[in-house]
């Protein structure tokens, strides 16, 4: 089905405060044969520390009580099993990963009786399995028998060898179990999620596998409930053939909101890795007419392999040098700023709706993560998380390895509280330094960015270095030797930070500039050499905008008069 949804029909999402977004990479779409998944967990008014599940054997019988969010639920227990792995973060020890962007779907979906919310969900998963297959089986198990609480959400379930997208909804209250559908990517693919349903038409079974009480089509490539269709026509939210069912239109229908604010998000990450012309060709869907394209490819296969350090800097993107470039109008304000604030929809002084643009890059993050997955490593090093809290434009990614046995305390819940400042916390020592950075943006980026390449330019390097050592070690030497490189390596980073906070408070002192070299204040008295500190050059779009605002309010008539 295609149409065209107009502007003035703006619909705000329920999580328009979430701009969560995901990128994949199959193992033959990167340069060395990693798999790769990403997370920025956005969302105002939280931090996401990471968090370390010991593994260990479980007596029979035993019970775990579930605490996910929101109240009363403190009387939830579900069965434990006999062995758990241990989960570092969103990766567990076989370097099997989950990450998720929420998408809603159907609000009637939602079962307020089911168990698990999507997270407490991925969570428990990380602890029961040793690939991306299993992870997708022990989901449909668990929300089978104990029930799903969330609304819609897709899941990148990825080992060292395979990638997975996984669509998952409830089915209202009083029903357990959840519908849901998972497709493998293709191995030399890349594919991206961020907060819209994506899988449309798939290949579909003749019947159910027995065993596993859910269908496998496509040669094991496409895995999927049984009554995906059925229930659909059950709620009235299908009625063609089964050949033309599409996951999207029944359970995600888009809207203006889904395409802008999320889609866009997929458009220019494609866009990075791909003829741009080609991209380009989608404009007319990300800016809301669906008269001709009613969705984005769910998969590409980029134009050269990608790296962990491309992936890195596309965690970064606010849209620069495309289209919806946030930098290039006036609403980027005197400094060229790709952030915006919130709300997302507002409204003119005339009643005119308008919008601002949610790019990958956004000022709310809670953490942002790169996971890569490697099949010819130990799993305690080949799985390696690259991990900060806040704006994953304004930090840097920290190696963080699967097989560490102790939280970095920087990364750790007790030292990062909302509610007070800390300089042994990292949230608040990346937001100390980005919330400088962000008022005078243009000006004050490149130091940011200068100490951002230092340091993952030194753990890249390390990183050949790190896995010499680790093949000469036993499994317990492996432990102690990668929990305390990962403590070394955000120990690194916090120094690092700390310097530059104090750098940006004295180079950048009183809205003008000192000069600096090697993240130094170049000091020095007047005389010979002396350098004044320089005001730093408002944008040029921001100074035209003023003078076609003003008229002759703020020009000169006079000769030019020298700086004063």
């Amino acid at each position: 089905m295609k149409r065209t949804i107009l502007s003035a029909a703006l619909v705000l999402l329920t999580t328009a405060g979430f701009a969560c977004t995901n990128l994949i990479v199959g193992k033959k779409a990167s340069v060395d044969g990693s798999v790769i998944c990403t997370y920025n967990c956005d969302g105002f008014g939280f931090a996401s520390p990471l968090t370390y599940n010991t593994p260990g054997r479980h007596a029979e019988g035993e019970l775990i009580q579930l605490r996910g969010w929101g109240g009363g639920n403190n009387d939830r227990f579900i069965k434990q099993v006999p062995y758990t792995f241990g989960v570092v973060g969103l990766m567990n020890e076989n370097q099997v990963s989950i990450v998720e962007t929420t998408w809603d779907g159907r609000q009637e979906l939602r079962n307020p009786e089911g168990y698990f919310d999507y997270f407490t969900l991925m969570n428990i998963t990380l602890q029961r399995v040793t690939t991306a297959r299993e992870a997708i089986a022990c989901i449909h198990n668990l929300v089978q028998e104990y029930g799903y609480g969330s609304t819609g959400e897709s899941f990148a379930i990825c080992d060292k060898n395979e990638a997975w997208i996984m669509e998952i909804i409830g089915k209202g209250k009083g029903n357990k179990g959840a519908i849901w559908i998972a497709m493998r990517v293709p191995d030399d693919c890349i594919c991206a999620y961020a907060n819209s349903s994506r899988i449309q038409k798939f290949p579909q079974a003749k019947k159910a596998d027995k065993k596993l009480g859910f269908c496998v089509a496509d040669e094991g490539n496409c895995m999927y409930c049984a009554d995906i269709i059925t229930f659909a026509r059950e709620k009235g939210y299908y009625d063609g053939p089964d050949a033309d069912f599409s996951f999207r239109e029944a359970y995600g229908p888009m809207d203006f909101g889904t395409i802008r604010y999320c889609e866009a998000r997929v458009w220019s990450f494609f866009r990075h890795h791909y003829d741009t012309a080609v991209i380009d060709s989608y404009l007319p869907y990300i800016n809301g007419d669906m008269s001709q394209i009613d969705h984005l490819p769910l998969w590409i296969k980029p134009d050269k392999p990608v790296s962990v350090r491309d992936i890195m800097n596309d965690m970064r993107d606010h849209y620069e040098g495309t289209a919806l470039d946030m930098t290039a109008d006036v609403s980027a304000g005197p400094w060229a700023s790709p952030y915006r604030n919130q709300p997302v929809n507002f409204e003119a002084a005339d009643g005119t709706q308008m919008f601002r643009e949610r790019p990958i890059g956004c000022q709310q993050s809670g953490m942002t993560m790169v996971c890569q997955m490697r099949d010819w490593l130990p799993d305690a090093v080949g799985g390696v998380t690259y991990f900060n809290m806040d704006d994953a434009s304004m930090v840097a990614y920290v190696p963080v390895y699967c097989g560490i046995n102790r939280i970095p305390d920087p990364f750790r819940r007790e030292n990062n509280s909302m509610n007070e400042f800390s300089t042994e916390s990292a949230f608040w020592m990346n937001n100390f330094v980005a919330n400088m950075v962000y008022p005078r943006y243009s000006a004050m980026i490149g130091d940011l960015k200068e100490a951002q390449k230092e340091l993952e330019d030194f753990y890249a390097k390390d990183q050949e270095e790190v896995e010499k050592m680790v093949s000469g070690l036993t499994p317990s030497g492996r432990t102690d030797y990668l929990t305390g490189k990962t403590i070394a390596y955000t120990d690194m980073m916090m120094k690092r930070w700390d310097k530059l906070a104090k750098l940006l408070i004295v180079k950048y002192n009183d809205q003008s500039i000192r000069p600096s070299q090697n993240g130094e204040i170049l000091s020095g008295r007047p005389g010979p050499g002396f350098q004044r500190p320089t005001p730093p050059a408002y944008s040029p779009v921001f100074i035209d905008a003023i003078k076609a605002e003003t008229g002759n309010r703020y020009l000169r008539h006079d000769a030019i008069l020298p700086n004063r």
